[in-house]
Formats: C-alpha cells, structure tokens, sequence
C-alpha cells in the first residue's frame, strides 16, 4: 500500500486530521487498532476550545456538535463555601467553550471519512514506524489479529496519532530525545450517572477534603469527579459513599443542592504531566498523547491534540503550495510553544485545586489566597478565562 500520509490512530486527532487533509486534496489511511464500535464508545475528554469548534466546523464536521452540544459561556469556582463564576466571553473577546464528548468528535469524523474520505482500517495494528528518518517511512502492520499477515504502508509522511502507548514514539532515537514528566499523588474517581446536571455550566471545586468537578456529558447525563489518592481502585466507592462525599466537597453557604441519579460508569484517572521534544524526526511527525499529557483539570489534552494536527495540516498544504517545507521544518518548535503554555496552566490549575496529601495550613492558605485573587482581580480572571478558552494555534 501506498499514500502521502500514514495516520496511525483513529482518536480524534487521526481522525480529523484525515479530514483537513481530504478537505485539501491530500490522500492519506488511517490504521486503528481497535474496532470502531470501541473507538466510538470510549469515554474520553469532553470539553472543545473555542478554536477546536471553529475547526471542526470549518472541516465540515460541526453540524451534529452545533445541534446537541452545549454552549459553555463560563465555569464556577467553588472554595471556602463560597461560589465565584468566570465569564468567559466578558473576559476573552466573545469566546467560549463547548461540552461535546469525545465520542461523539469521533462518530462525526468516522461517518464522514468512511463517506468520503479516503482508507479507515479499524482491527489493524501498527507494529513499527520504519525508516523514519528517510524521505521514504513505512509503517508495518497486521490485520486480523496475532495470526494475519503482516503488511506495509509506504508513505511520504507519518503522523504518530496513536497514544502514550503506540509505536510511533519509539521510532525517534532515544539519543534525540527529552523527556519531561511529573507524577502526581492523586487520581480522580470519574463517574456517570443517569441524573439531569445539578448546575449549567462546569463547577470546581476546592475542598480541604479534595477536589471536585461538576460536568455533564449531555442534558440528562452527569459526569461528576472526586480527588482519591493515587491507585484507587474505583470498585471500593459505594454509590451512596461517592454522592455523599460529592455533596460535601460542594458545599455552599446558599440552598445550592446536589442532585443524585444511578451511577452507570466509574473508574479512575491517574495525572500527570509528560511532554516528550522533539515532535518530529525526519518525516515521522508525533500528535497528540503521542508527544505529551497533561492532567484533565484544564480540559487540555483532546484540544492540544487537535492544534498539533492543524498545524501539521497546515505545513503540509503550505508545502504542497509553495514548494517551501519552513513550517513542516518548524511543525515541533511551533507545537511545543503551544503545549508547554497548556501545560503550564495544566500545572496552575492543579495545584490550585488539590490539596496534596500531608499539605501544611500554609499550603492550603496559599490556595485560598490564589482563589481569593482570582475572584477579586480582573486580570488573574482573564488569565484563566483566556487559558481556559484556548491559546491559539500555531
């Protein structure tokens, strides 16, 4: 097999950037492993940038997002019982965020690829990303399982879109390569349940019992998250212990109530931090989980994702154009500023929320020093409100 790109993955960063490179008259396959009914139900990330909805729509793939999706123009901060909300378009120009899962990206950019654009293996496993560094990469690959026959797609370019996991990261030398990390020693305890959200817009909250989030999934599905110590096992939080230490960590001084419902999901996410440079070599570009995570208190790591397929999709057309490979030349340098300032608040946003365990009364007065000037300033206001909308692309 032969194309321009090889795409390996088909989270919503390989898909997508098979759609903005269709859109621009560039073939490109995409290998998944899994099967589609899995890529399409894993719960994942469910808040858009105002840039990751301007491109999903400006890609064809906004329609369905822009009926059911739902317009967030601000979040609530909760601490010492007191509420603070942040108007996101009084303070960023007009911008805003939408709720709209993951899921629900990947089903609107699997119908369309399979419609229109070009090959969507599901079932298929990258095995290797081969002769990087040439102006030939290959990616080798199996279908049907441990006992299919190996096969190989040639390519002018690879986009590593496929995870902390996948192969295409070990494809760079590791004398090429830095790594940046940090493990934090909490989790958050996830759950889903069948209950209308007991706020409309996004509540976080800081308690000296841990944090908690407040989200939705939909207009009568709730997600909901508590701070738990690191390597929790979900499966030891009772249904009624979850929403009764939810209702504590959400306390407030007015006649504010919880609204409790079935809970149908629960499991727990680790943080951390991890930023892999560089996030190309030769013609193997990284995207995504591929290159860095962050923590999910910034709502950062399906949009960061997106913007590293932009700007590749981007370079790539810009290429094709005008002949000059400057901006695939610069595709890392120009991501990474990106991602370390989505790491960055990430970080900020962490750190502000969570009590870590054995904290002092010093660091907790801290927080809530951090919080006070947040709710009081206009400026420390907008700094979160325009981190929290999005840095631009590019």
């Amino acid at each position: 097999m032969r194309t321009t790109v090889g795409i390996v993955g088909a989270g919503p960063a390989g898909l997508l950037l098979a759609r903005l490179l269709h859109n621009a008259g560039i073939d490109s396959v995409v290998l998944e492993s899994r099967d589609r009914a899995y890529v399409e139900h894993r719960q994942r990330a469910g808040i858009l940038e105002q840039g990751t909805v301007d491109v999903l729509r400006a890609a064809g793939a906004g329609e369905r997002m822009d009926r059911v999706g739902l317009r967030h123009d601000g979040i609530e901060l909760r601490f010492a019982r007191r509420r603070h909300r942040v108007d996101f378009p009084a303070l960023t120009g007009g911008r805003s965020v939408m709720v709209y899962a993951q899921t629900e990206v990947c089903k609107d950019l699997i119908a369309l690829q399979l419609e229109e654009g070009g090959p969507l293996l599901f079932e298929t496993e990258a095995l290797a990303v081969e002769d990087a560094g040439t102006d030939r990469p290959r990616v080798r690959f199996r279908r049907g399982g441990p006992e299919g026959v190996e096969e190989v797609l040639e390519c002018e370019y690879v986009v590593g879109c496929d995870g902390f996991w996948g192969v295409s990261r070990k494809a760079i030398p590791a004398e090429l390569t830095r790594v940046f990390e940090r493990t934090y020693p909490f989790g958050w305890l996830g759950i889903l349940a069948d209950v209308p959200p007991s706020h409309d817009e996004l509540v976080y909250a800081r308690h000296d019992r841990g944090f908690a989030l407040l989200s939705m999934r939909s207009q009568s599905v709730s997600r909901l998250y508590l701070q738990v110590p690191e390597g929790t096992d979900a499966e030891t939080w009772g249904d009624d212990e979850i929403w009764d230490e939810l209702e504590r960590r959400f306390e407030t001084d007015d006649d504010w109530k919880l609204e409790r419902g079935p809970i149908t999901q629960k499991s727990v996410t680790p943080m951390r931090s991890y930023v892999h440079e560089p996030m190309r070599h030769g013609r193997l570009f990284l995207a995504g989980d591929a290159a860095h995570i962050v923590p999910p208190t910034g709502a950062k790591g399906l949009n960061l994702a997106v913007g590293d397929v932009v700007t590749f999709a981007r370079a790539l057309t810009h290429q094709r154009q005008t002949g000059s490979s400057d901006l695939l030349d610069g595709y890392s340098e120009t991501c990474l500023r990106r991602v370390w300032q989505a790491e960055r608040f990430s970080y900020d946003m962490t750190t502000l929320l969570h009590p870590v365990p054995d904290a002092t009364p010093f660091e907790a007065r801290l927080q809530l020093a951090r919080l006070e000037r947040i709710a009081s300033s206009r400026a420390a206001e907008t700094d979160l409100a325009e981190g929290y909308t999005g840095f631009p692309f590019g």
